[in-house]
């Protein structure tokens, strides 16, 4: 029996650094939403865990036991075994959620391969901040840790590039760079007629991470000047501590004109259109 899911990226449209706890983690106000583009974990019964990762995305990615999807299958805390495959599509470390994503997927997977019921919410937020939101795989508030999630008005239809230009962008350094980690959080979510009005109202909200990574990475900056310059590009603006970035459109005819306008400009950068919203409505 092989059981399949889709791993979709993540995308912080907003992303509020709010405060700091006394443990050193921050606190966050975000609004997270998923991209019908990902990576694919596929399991199967076998005697022993054992992990294989391929794909075009897979350089660098061992399969070893720090590897998250192998940490997520100890989670469950089930003596059984399981041949897990993680198909390798989002580039390593980039903001988007790729190993949170995964480790999400494979939970899902294995529990329904193993018959066993998800780890708890505790167990979950120690895999990573991004681990509960990616298993939730639905649009939300996101808040504190990444503990925190509540149900977000649904996206109206809307359409991203995503680029990474392939450069390190190290969280921890990101935050270290941060000028204040006390910023206002978002105010009560409207609903969203259209992606213009999608657009409009992100543009007041804000990626707090955003100049700190650009200081980290000056590459950044590149990529989202070449992303808000793509014919009928809504709005520009970097997912997570970078250096992923997307442009939104309103049209897919839009966003994958400009996703193959870009990789033409940039055939060294990641880039890819998709879909926004839920995980099972944008899944590939």
């Amino acid at each position: 029996m092989t059981v399949a899911e889709f791993a979709a990226a993540k995308v912080n449209l907003t992303l509020h650094v709010t405060g700091q706890r006394a443990d050193g983690y921050h606190l966050l106000d975000s609004l997270v939403c998923f991209a019908g583009v990902g990576d694919r974990v596929s399991v199967d019964s076998a005697a022993a865990l054992d992990l294989q990762v391929s794909g075009p995305e897979s350089a660098g990615l061992t399969a070893g036991p720090d590897n998250l999807v192998l940490r997520a299958a100890a989670s469950l805390g089930s003596a059984q075994g399981a041949a897990i495959r993680l198909d390798k599509h989002l580039p390593l470390a980039s903001g988007i959620g790729g190993g949170s994503a995964d480790a999400a997927a494979a939970l899902r997977a294995l529990s329904r391969l193993w018959q066993v019921p998800l780890p708890d919410a505790a167990a979950v937020l120690r895999l990573g901040a991004d681990v509960p939101v990616c298993l939730a795989g639905r649009t939300c508030r996101m808040q504190g840790v990444g503990e925190v999630l509540t149900p977000a008005p649904a996206l109206p239809p809307v359409w991203a590039v995503l680029a990474n230009p392939r450069v390190e962008v190290p969280t921890p350094q990101v935050f270290r760079a941060l000028d204040r980690r006390d910023h206002p959080p978002m105010p009560p979510l409207p609903d969203w007629p259209d992606a213009a009005a999608l657009a409009r109202w992100l543009a007041t909200q804000r990626n707090d991470l955003q100049p700190a990574a650009i200081r980290v990475a000056p590459a950044i900056a590149a990529v989202l000047g070449d992303l808000a310059a793509l014919p009928g590009a809504l709005l520009a603006r970097m997912s997570g501590s970078g250096a992923t970035c997307f442009a939104l459109f309103a049209t897919p005819e839009a966003a994958h004109t400009g996703a193959a306008r870009l990789q033409a400009a940039r055939p060294g950068w990641w880039v890819a259109a998709a879909r926004l919203g839920d995980a099972a409505t944008v899944a590939a």
